[in-house]
């Protein structure tokens, strides 16, 4: 491709709108523009990078026997209702009506619409296991579009079901999956982790995410060093202390701590630790008022309280709710003489003594607390906190570390959910209807755009993986217009590596050096080479991956052989 032939569309600054690298990046670099709140119009340059990601994705699908299909964008309702998800899946979802008045919706997802070719298609145990996925746009209405394409309301996903006999079968096409996604992502350049997560809206048993590590991720995810586990900190769980709690050492005391409202506050003005404090959540489930405790220095889960016998479904409470059953506002709460209040404490909170808490009395706090003497054990003990940095590892093999990642990919055993609601049922060999047991798998295939440049990208632009840049190489020759020899050595050069197999861009804008060097390591091409009067003179061409400080000469008669070899590396 000759860049004069091409579309460009940098900017030398980013829009005020941009709020992480990646996004700011794909402005300047012109593969992306915004049409509204969270959408946005690939362009040239940008969709050459979506097609790679696509080309490699679609590859390792057909290499592990899945078969593509292509399903409609808009979803009849009814299909929905059957499932059960019209109504629960919430105001992500994109409700739309014809002419007719009939509902429909802009599917975010298409297990309903899969399992409705199932039911009509599959008869006999004889046609399964079966594996359809398609690549496709979805449509979820955020209520924060941010980040550019990480969140964006449209977007292009691979999304893959997989249909089996028995559960022995779903396992085996669970673990093909993880394997092949692996791969994807290996070839795709990206240093990424397989992390255990919770089904969340999809339903389902077995879950996996795949993360992108970064700094900005979203997403936090705990791992151990010395082990292979690793999930993310929705579903990590925390262990209870090895250690028995302590004996009672401290009296029972009010303090006064007006204005004090944070755990931190409070232990800062009572000069103990945070870890001596404990934070109290109120909730209301199943009409009941709820305490929940954690230690000061810990966050609650709230994926975890919702799996809590007797607290799904919760909301947390008002503060008209929380003065009226503890006669305090926020910040004073405790759980010392609660009443009939259910009180639910963390492991770790069941395992304190002589701890400091709120006194339900505005403007003090207790301290000295402990649990059997100044109140009652807990009605319930749980894991409803967020793992930390340190924590041991629930293999028992080491201590957790906790990283940033960005979710690119997510695989889920979804069992007979969709099956049973939708009656998609198979005859066995012995004749007898059964529900079809399912996976599902999905990639964010633009998501992975932005992915790949908060994990790769400096001071000068992006830093593309080789296997999804716009192009693998570039040629700038120096002085293109005006000079004669370089304008035959650049073009003969270009063709030599065209023909060689190489994705190759030829610089011939007519713009000074600084623009084209600019302009290509902002687009995150890994290659370069520069063609000069200097250095053809001494039979050179200059030679500079992306990331190296400056390039090296390369003898002209070998660079085609000399860049090959580094695009086989």
């Amino acid at each position: 491709m000759r860049s004069s032939k091409f579309f460009f569309a940098t900017l030398k600054e980013a829009p005020a709108e941009a709020e992480v690298a990646s996004h700011r990046l794909m402005l300047r670099a012109g593969l992306i523009r915004r049409l509204g709140a969270g959408l946005y119009t690939w362009m040239p340059l940008g969709l050459r990078v979506v097609r790679k990601i696509e080309a490699i994705v679609r590859e390792e699908m057909n290499r592990a026997g899945a078969l593509e299909v292509l399903m409609p964008c808009v979803i009849p309702a009814e299909l929905w209702v059957e499932s059960g998800r019209w109504d629960a899946f919430g105001p992500q979802m994109l409700k739309i009506r014809d002419r007719h008045q009939r509902d429909f919706l802009f599917g975010p997802t298409h297990e309903e619409v899969v399992t409705d070719i199932a039911r009509r298609e599959v008869r006999s145990y004889r046609q399964l296991p079966l594996h359809l996925y398609q690549i496709q746009t979805k449509f979820r209405d955020e209520i924060r579009p941010r980040f550019g394409v990480m969140r964006a309301r449209e977007f292009v996903m691979k999304d893959g079901y997989s249909f089996h006999a028995d559960y022995a079968d779903l396992e085996r096409e669970y673990r093909a999956m993880y394997d092949t996604y692996a791969r994807i992502f290996t070839r795709l350049g990206l240093r990424f982790r397989a992390v255990a997560a919770d089904p969340g809206a999809i339903g389902g048993t077995g879950s996996h995410e795949f993360h992108v590590l970064a700094e900005s991720g979203e997403d936090a995810i705990a791992w151990c060093p010395d082990s292979d586990y690793a999930a993310n900190v929705e579903l990590a769980e925390a262990l209870a202390p090895a250690a028995p709690r302590p004996a009672p050492g401290a009296p029972l005391a009010q303090v006064p701590t007006p204005g004090r409202e944070t755990c931190a506050d409070v232990a800062a003005l009572l000069g103990v630790p945070i870890e001596r404090t404990v934070k109290s959540i109120a909730l209301v489930a199943g009409g009941r008022f709820a305490l929940l405790l954690v230690r000061g220095d810990h966050t609650l889960n709230e994926t975890k309280v919702a799996k809590v016998p007797g607290l799904a479904p919760f909301r947390f409470a008002t503060e008209e709710e929380i003065a009226r059953h503890t006669g305090a506002p926020p910040g004073y709460l405790g759980p010392v003489g609660l009443g009939e209040a259910l009180v639910v404490a963390d492991r770790t909170v069941a395992a304190m003594a002589d701890f400091v808490c709120g006194a339900n009395k505005e403007g003090f706090h207790l301290t000295g607390v402990n649990w059997g003497r100044d109140l009652p054990e807990p009605a319930i003990v749980a894991d409803i906190r967020n793992v930390v940095d340190g924590d041991p590892s629930p293999d028992g093999r080491g201590r957790l570390r906790i990283e940033r990642g960005i979710e690119v990919g997510h695989i889920f055993q979804l069992r007979t959910k969709y099956s049973e609601a939708m009656q998609a049922t198979f005859l066995d060999e012995h004749g007898v209807a059964r529900p079809i047991e399912m996976g599902c798998y999905g990639i964010g295939i633009t998501r992975i755009v932005a992915a790949a440049i908060e994990q790769n990208h400096d001071e000068r632009g992006i830093v593309f993986p080789r296997a999804i840049a716009p192009f693998e190489a570039c040629i700038v020759p120096i002085g293109y217009a005006r000079n004669p020899a370089v304008r035959e050595a650049a073009d003969r050069l270009y063709r030599d590596l065209a023909a060689a197999g190489v994705d190759v861009l030829l610089e011939d804008r007519e713009e000074r050096a600084g623009v084209l060097f600019a302009d290509m390591d902002l687009i995150g091409i890994p290659h370069r080479l520069v063609v000069s009067e200097r250095g053809l003179a001494a039979g050179t061409v200059e030679y500079k991956a992306r990331r190296d400080a400056s390039g090296q000469p390369v003898p002209a008669a070998s660079a085609v052989a000399f860049l090959r070899e580094r695009l086989a590396t």
